[in-house]
């Protein structure tokens, strides 16, 4: 199956270079580190496809030299009629400042909603039960205060909806919560489920499983993208393991956690 050799300032770059030139993420791939780099030397690894996903890029492969194909049977119409060209050219044009002007004017009534609703203050406990009401749920509702922050805790049947896909329909939900009520001394939470407790131990879970898995490969483990807070929990579950050590790299809302044999920790 395909594969690529790639080099870099360190053993971490030569693999993002590879994947990058693979257009694959760290889990469909084996990796051989041929050289580990030095002060004059650069690091070099060659990194393949696995065998068991080699049918998903031999199907992607295939899809993309069919579409080549049609593009450029579309190039050939195109060139035998260069008028029709200049004339789409135009019209493209026209189309693109007017969605353009259009995008801007929605940005401008989304900014003054904003600040409409940043004037506005709403009892948090009000908003959480007018919106499980809207949605025909009975919940229960708590408030549980401490030093730094204030959650409401929902439980109730089949609400399992209003978490969403890891907890981002929950994360909104609890974002929106704490923006119409305002400013407030103490950060404002919603948990549903507990969610939040049982995603902390999931996380914790995770980090633990692939960090045995590359102290017993040598081989680096790329996570998928989290935000700060889920990154955090993974940093603070491997913190003091003595075989791995862990590295964030990307940026926001992509920024993502590697996970590595602490032999390769860069100094």
């Amino acid at each position: 199956m395909k594969s690529v050799e790639a080099v870099g300032k360190n053993i971490e770059q030569a693999i993002e270079n590879a994947l990058f030139e693979l257009k694959a993420p760290r889990e469909d791939v084996d990796i051989k580190i041929i050289s580990e780099g030095g002060l004059f030397k650069k690091a070099k690894v060659i990194v393949s496809i696995s065998e068991d996903v080699k049918e998903k890029y031999q199907e992607k492969e295939a899809k993309r030299k069919k579409i080549l194909e049609e593009d450029d049977g579309l190039v050939i119409a195109r060139k035998e009629d260069p008028k029709e060209i200049k004339e789409e050219k135009k019209e493209q044009k026209k189309e693109s400042k007017q969605v353009e002007k259009e995008i801007k004017k929605e940005e401008k009534e989304e900014i003054k909603e904003t600040k409409k609703k940043e004037e506005i203050n709403v009892s948090p406990m009000e908003f959480l039960q007018g919106l499980f009401k809207a949605y025909n749920k009975e919940v229960e509702i708590n408030e549980v205060e401490d030093e730094n922050t204030i959650t409401y805790q929902v439980k109730g049947d089949d609400i399992g909806d209003f978490i969403g896909y890891r907890g981002e329909t929950l994360f909104s939900i609890s974002y929106l919560t704490s923006l119409l009520a305002g400013k407030s001394s103490k950060r404002i939470l919603v948990d549903i489920e507990n969610y939040r407790e049982k995603r902390i131990e999931t996380l914790r879970a995770l980090a633990n499983r692939m960090a045995g898995k590359v102290a017993k490969t040598g081989r680096y483990v790329k996570l998928e993208p989290m935000d700060p807070a889920e990154r955090r929990i993974i940093h603070l579950a491997l913190q003091d393991n003595d075989k791995v050590t862990t590295l964030s790299k990307g940026t926001e809302p992509h920024r993502f956690i590697i996970i590595f044999p602490r032999e390769y920790k860069e100094n």
